[in-house]
């Protein structure tokens, strides 16, 4: 299995600059692959990767709030 990449860059929602998204710590779970990062003009941009439904969770709560257990 690869690793992910620490470093994703998207197109911000706000203001169409690139930002760039940094994979964040997580336990040693293959669910899922977190990403944040904020745009020069404050926007916070997140992305994730892996199981469908702990991705939308992710993206679904509010920044700084979501957290997975087993």
């Amino acid at each position: 299995m690869s690793k992910p990449a620490r470093i994703l860059t998207f197109k911000c929602t706000a203001c169409t600059k690139p930002v760039k998204v940094y994979l964040q710590k997580v336990s040693a779970c293959s669910h899922i692959q977190p990403y944040q990062g904020i745009c020069d003009c404050g926007e916070v941009r997140r992305h994730a990767t892996g199981d469908a439904a702990t991705v939308a969770s992710y993206l679904a709560s509010p920044t700084g709030t979501w957290s997975h257990h087993h």
